[in-house]
């Protein structure tokens, strides 16, 4: 309730200080037609997401159908509704998904690196268009910043087998949180197939919230977008509000009128996609109900149904 209170705070005092009548008009330019397509695309972005998760748990042993994975990305959409950035859904989907094989541990390590190797793409996509012309009208105090981010988490990801093999010289607590991906760190080429599906991934949120800005007749281009969006899904990531709510509205001021886009049309957007995202993750509600939490079972039944299910 409290996370809920700050974003709606947050929200109030832009809508106060830059008038709510102007945006509240801007919102009902929206149409129709251009809202559901936007939708449709976040919705579709949710099914990539679970294929990427499903081969992150494969590379760690886990056998884990695609239905379970996406039943369970659905449940994590709907638990987001109620909790603050992305973190509860994240749990939610990793304790159904460890409750299933009964394998806790590879359940939390790949939700991590689900949520980790999605955040690489976005500085990755972010700091590639930032890099070309089509960003030139945003100013080089945005652009250098997300091209030098994008270029050091890079540096980072390929030098990971190096990472991985230090792990051991690290303290107790950072070598046990480093351990649980370690798999990860050392087969970075393993991870092509779970970065592309991240890249598709921000390129279809982009284009839904560039498909809103159509439906409000705004004229901006999609690199545009390319740019901006992924850097303001960083903040509202972050769990400070529910949904992002109030500090996505924020970074779109402050982003898009940098491309010239003015701070009723920003505020428009922000609140028509955080209305996209909980109609998405309201669609969750129906996977929450109708699936069953597995049972926890010892570790030794779970030995014994694992070696019967292989014929070991």
């Amino acid at each position: 309730m409290i996370r809920f209170g700050a974003g709606v705070a947050i929200l109030a005092i832009i809508l106060w200080r830059f008038d709510a009548r102007p945006a509240l008009r801007v919102l009902a330019r929206e149409q129709l037609r251009w809202f559901l397509s936007a939708t449709a695309l976040y919705l579709t972005g949710l099914v990539l997401s679970a294929w990427r998760w499903q081969v992150l748990t494969a590379i760690l042993g886990v056998r884990s159908r695609f239905l379970d994975c996406l039943t369970y990305y659905f449940v994590g959409a709907f638990t987001n509704l109620f909790a603050p950035g992305l973190v509860g859904g994240d749990a939610a989907r990793a304790f159904y998904l460890g409750r299933k094989t009964h394998r806790m541990g590879e359940a939390i390590a790949s939700t991590m690196a689900d949520r980790g190797y999605g955040l690489l793409a976005l500085f990755w996509l972010a700091a590639a268009i930032a890099a070309t012309p089509a960003a030139s009208a945003l100013p080089a105090r945005v652009r250098t910043p997300t091209v030098a981010i994008g270029a050091l988490t890079f540096l980072a990801f390929v030098a990971s087998p190096l990472i991985a093999r230090m792990i051991h010289l690290a303290p107790r607590p950072i070598r046990r949180a480093l351990g649980i991906v370690a798999p990860y760190l050392h087969h970075p080429v393993r991870l092509a197939l779970p970065i592309a599906l991240s890249l598709a991934l921000q390129i279809l949120i982009a284009a839904g919230q560039w498909m809103i800005a159509i439906g409000l007749g705004l004229d901006a281009p999609l690199s545009i977008f390319l740019v901006i969006v992924p850097i303001a899904n960083v903040f509202a990531s972050m769990p400070v509000t529910l949904g992002g709510l109030g500090v996505r509205e924020t970074a779109y001021i402050f982003l898009f009128g940098m491309a010239g886009i003015g701070h009723n049309d920003a505020i428009a957007l922000g609140l028509l996609w955080f209305t996209v995202t909980t109609i998405a993750g309201l669609t969750g509600a129906i996977a929450f109900l109708t699936t069953d939490l597995p049972p926890i079972r010892g570790e030794a039944e779970a030995k014994i149904e694992e070696a019967a299910a292989t014929g070991v």
